[in-house]
């Protein structure tokens, strides 16, 4: 049987309900819209942390201009 996840979302969104959430269940991590919670992306730890870095670096910042 496959495990229960636990979605979370981030403390910016604030009050919205329609946010990017996360959950783990060891080494992969899933990441899904909120409005949308049936499709959803399913990376690894080591990936993910590669991407936050970037993010940080501002590597896409370019997609928020």
């Amino acid at each position: 049987m496959a495990q229960e996840l636990h979605w979370r979302k981030s403390t910016f969104s604030g009050e919205n309900t329609d946010c990017v959430e996360i959950a783990s269940d060891g080494e992969l991590v899933h990441i899904r819209e909120s409005d949308d919670p049936n499709v959803i992306i399913t990376t690894t730890r080591a990936k993910l942390t590669a991407w936050i870095q970037g993010a940080k670096a501002g590597e896409f910042d370019y997609l928020t201009d």
